[in-house]
């Protein structure tokens, strides 16, 4: 509230330290702009904000050098934005549907 006697001057967000507030995934070449994008964003929200850029690829757990391999391997299956990892272990029948949809 700003003043004794005012209306809420709008909602916030409790977010805590370290934790993420924006997560964006572009093409390595858009990386520059989308980077001078946020530094221009940080300033809207209150506080120190960093911009960590991911050596993951996408918004998977896979290191981008890794991901490349497996889907040369063919052990990895995009679904539209998803990306599902066809494993060894688990159920056979699905598994064996999934290695004939890579």
């Amino acid at each position: 509230m700003r003043g004794a006697w005012g209306k809420p001057y709008g909602t916030v967000a409790r977010v805590d330290i370290g934790q993420i507030i924006l997560s964006i995934r572009c093409k390595e070449q858009n990386a520059p702009v989308i980077m001078e994008a946020l530094r221009r964003a940080r300033y809207k929200f209150p506080g120190r904000q960093k911009i960590i850029v991911s050596k993951k690829w996408g918004f998977t757990n896979v290191d981008k050098g890794e991901y490349q391999k497996l889907k040369a391997e063919k052990k990895v299956l995009q679904d539209g934005a998803y990306v599902q990892f066809i494993r060894p272990k688990g159920p056979l029948e699905q598994n064996l549907r999934n290695q004939l949809r890579a």
